[in-house]
């Protein structure tokens, strides 16, 4: 069944998760804060909003947007690398939030971060408790539960592991780098066709009211995988230091909805 769907924030991800769903006859609206993208998102048959959403307020006809909306995927990053958080991520969501308690909103898609489990040693699954070390994992753990904890809404996490694709890879700022730690750690990545996968898989099967990691499954060492993404591309491998045995972070799903789906999972190439 054909759905109205939202997205906010058309970006990397969100705009090509927005022209596969209108792609398969969802009805597709899409936000971006620029105005030159309004005609782009308009030739990709995505009704297009013009919306900002900062700490002190919402800037666009935000209501306008959710008003016709029967699922919202909220894809807006917390931005919060560097030394510290220009504004608060938190409560940038929780304006938001209080926008979709006003309309007709049942499900909601968050994207977040398997950033939320922190340091975390050996496998990690959804039933790992998070303790997140980091602003942005502080901020995405409290977001989510601002909505899992909303019994009107019908809300799925998805928290992905490090993010791949067309013109997005790290091997492009590691090539080349010497004495990097942490070579026998394993990779936990996932490619943007799969990302885009499983969400038209979640609003397909009704997959709602959980959470999911969403990492490729296999975990090959970095040194293994990016001495191996080097020489494909033909540019200089990074260089790992030696190290003695350590137990590093594995992200993995408990979730029968993911390992049973795991055919949509193509590539972390």
């Amino acid at each position: 069944m054909n759905k109205n769907i939202g997205i906010i924030g058309c970006g990397w991800l969100g705009l090509p998760l927005a022209e596969e769903l209108h792609k398969i006859g969802h009805s597709i609206s899409g936000t971006t804060t620029s105005e030159e993208k309004m005609a782009l998102l308009k030739s990709k048959g995505i009704q297009p909003f013009k919306i900002s959403i900062s700490e002190d307020g919402i800037n666009g006809p935000i209501l306008e947007f959710l008003s016709t909306l029967s699922i919202l995927i909220i894809n807006i990053p917390p931005g919060l690398r560097g030394k510290g958080p220009k504004e608060s991520y938190i409560e940038k969501i929780k304006l938001l939030y209080d926008a979709i308690i006003k309309t007709e909103i049942k499900q909601v898609i968050f994207a977040s971060s398997t950033a939320v489990y922190g340091e975390a040693d050996g496998t990690v699954t959804e039933k790992t408790k998070p303790a997140p070390n980091t602003a942005s994992g502080v901020q995405l753990l409290e977001c989510e539960n601002l909505l899992l904890n909303d019994e009107h809404l019908e809300t799925t996490i998805i928290r992905f592991g490090g993010l791949i694709g067309p013109e997005r890879h790290p091997i492009t700022m590691l090539s080349g780098r010497e004495n990097l730690k942490g070579g026998n750690a394993p990779i936990n990545l996932i490619h943007l066709d799969d990302c885009i996968g499983i969400i038209k898989s979640i609003i397909h099967h009704n997959h709602w009211n959980t959470i999911l990691n969403a990492v490729y499954p296999q975990h090959p060492t970095k040194k293994e995988y990016y001495t191996k993404e080097a020489l494909k591309r033909g540019i200089a491998p990074p260089h790992y230091e030696s190290e003695n045995f350590k137990t590093y972070k594995s992200i993995s799903t408990h979730s029968p909805f993911l390992i049973n789906n795991y055919d949509f999972l193509t590539s972390i190439n």
